[in-house]
């Protein structure tokens, strides 16, 4: 596997870089089943993978420009 292929992994602080929505916005999501798909890594860490909110954030803009047609 090259290291290109690998995926990278966002903790709600490097999600809130990403998308300037707040770190505990991003962790509530996660308590309460909402937002993108998050999982644990381990017995602690919770992760995004970032292709997935890359994709949230797409699906996002489409709907909001859909709503706007």
């Amino acid at each position: 596997m090259d290291i290109s292929d690998q995926e990278t992994y966002l903790r709600a602080k490097d999600c809130e870089r990403l998308t300037g929505i707040p770190e505990a916005t991003w962790r509530w999501w996660a308590h309460v089943g909402k937002g993108p798909a998050s999982f644990k890594m381990g017995a602690r860490r919770r992760v995004w993978r970032k292709s997935v909110i890359l994709a949230w954030i797409a699906e996002q803009e489409a709907e909001s420009l859909g709503d706007a047609a």
